[in-house]
């Protein structure tokens, strides 16, 4: 028997190509957003005199910008096709992450991190649509987790740059020189993109085995047919997928935007000293995004089932998430537990990211996948919103008591028995994630 490597080979690679170009859209994705928190304390609320209040409102306003935008990302990348529509989306949001230097004020940051929210908003669905275009169902989990983990790379890359240079040429110039690194990556993608059918270099076999799945067959005849939202919404899988992410992906805005300050306001930690722990933090995450899409294609391999496969590596990471509920119990004795402890919690969000996105390419034909994201996108940053709002008024309150660390404690048992909740709805609305069929 032929092994491995050696099919590999004779299948084409091109397919991991596209995912390394994926990846690097999701680091810089990852990278702008993460700016304007690692340099909250030390520059802008100094300088703007921000309350928690005021920086949780500039946040909610990426996130109503981000569910806006979900409402119409992935219908208009289903329209446009996936080229067009990620490289709309990435040049947009590099104007938006460089026009934070010029913002003056609380109203101008909330209005820069709108127009970074709206057009951010394109980013996951053009990455599921284009892993759904070019990996078969065994891989695609795979493949999102390896491209997911560009978010956390792109929250390592932060706290090792952005201080840096905010020390070293001012705050300014930290949103300036991240917000024009994306234009170099539209040079790669329009050069390397195209769906698998019409692409130079994709190879009969390896084409082949991208369409193997047999249950998406009839996808290729009906990608130039488009579907309506108010379509999709009839659907349980549609539903299932909206809680899962609405549920859950709170939880990953709060580690990023509030890591910093957390470890800063509890146990003293100056700008310069935050690198390490949340460079841990987010290596952990990268660790874990590759791990959970591994795991249910390995269960796939063994002959489980897609669905199967997906719902016991969730619940899985579902129950590595609870113990962040000690975190701040834990940090109390010595401050890398509680980072230890958020570190597995972020690995285990990722993991169960890897694999709920993968959902919608299972459930559904790819010419509904970018909508069905966005609508999932859109609950996850309407679930976003309602977490700032709610961390920022209870930090406000306790830290007004002198108890911060009571406000900490509260939003970790949040985020520790979210994912449970998720799962638990997820498996009522669809207990074997039947696939669509919208004809």
């Amino acid at each position: 028997m032929e092994n491995q490597s050696t099919l590999g080979t004779q299948i084409g690679k091109y397919r991991w190509r596209i995912c390394t170009l994926v990846f690097f859209a999701t680091t810089i994705n990852y990278l702008d957003r993460q700016v304007i928190s690692l340099l909250k304390d030390d520059y802008l609320q100094p300088l703007f005199n921000w309350s928690e209040s005021d920086y949780a409102n500039i946040v909610v306003a990426f996130q109503v910008a981000y569910a806006v935008g979900m409402v119409g990302a992935g219908w208009v990348i289903d329209k446009v096709g996936t080229k067009i529509g990620y490289a709309l989306a990435l040049t947009v949001w590099s104007i938006a992450a460089v026009l934070h230097a010029f913002a003056r004020g609380t109203v101008g940051f909330a209005a820069a991190r709108g127009l970074l929210g709206l057009s951010e908003a394109g980013n996951f669905p053009a990455a599921i649509k284009t892993t759904a275009e070019w990996f078969p169902k065994k891989e695609r989990a795979f493949a999102t987790g390896i491209f997911n983990s560009g978010a956390n790379v792109g929250a390592i890359v932060a706290p090792l740059t952005v201080p840096l240079i905010g020390a070293t040429w001012g705050w300014e110039w930290a949103f300036i020189i991240t917000g024009v690194i994306g234009f170099a990556w539209l040079f790669f993608w329009f050069t390397m993109y195209e769906i698998p059918r019409r692409h130079k270099k994709v190879s009969p076999e390896e084409l082949a085995y991208i369409q193997s799945d047999l249950d998406e067959q009839e996808d290729v005849a009906t990608e130039n047919e488009k579907v309506s939202w108010f379509k999709l919404l009839t659907f349980r899988q549609t539903w299932s997928f909206f809680f899962g992410k609405f549920l859950t992906d709170p939880v990953w805005w709060f580690y990023l935007f509030w890591l910093p300050s957390f470890l800063s306001k509890e146990y003293g930690m100056q700008q310069t000293e935050l690198a390490i722990p949340v460079a841990v933090v987010y290596c952990m995450s990268t660790f874990g995004s590759v791990f959970g899409g591994w795991l249910s294609g390995y269960f796939m391999k063994i002959g489980w089932p897609a669905y199967k496969a997906r719902k016991r590596a969730m619940l899985a990471f579902a129950l590595a998430v609870i113990p962040v509920i000690l975190a701040q119990a834990l940090g109390s004795i010595n401050p890398w537990l509680a980072i230890v402890m958020i570190g597995i919690a972020t690995a285990a969000h990722q993991a169960w990211s890897a694999n709920i996105f993968t959902t919608a390419s299972d459930m559904f034909p790819k010419r509904a996948v970018a909508s069905v994201v966005g609508i999932g996108g859109m609950a996850g940053a309407l679930g976003g919103i309602i977490i700032a709002k709610a961390a920022g008024g209870l930090l406000d309150h306790f830290n007004a008591l002198g108890q911060i660390e009571t406000g900490y404690y509260i939003m970790f048992i949040i985020c520790g028995s979210a994912y449970l909740l998720a799962w638990l709805v997820m498996h009522f609305l669809v207990p074997r994630m039947e696939r669509v069929k919208l004809d």
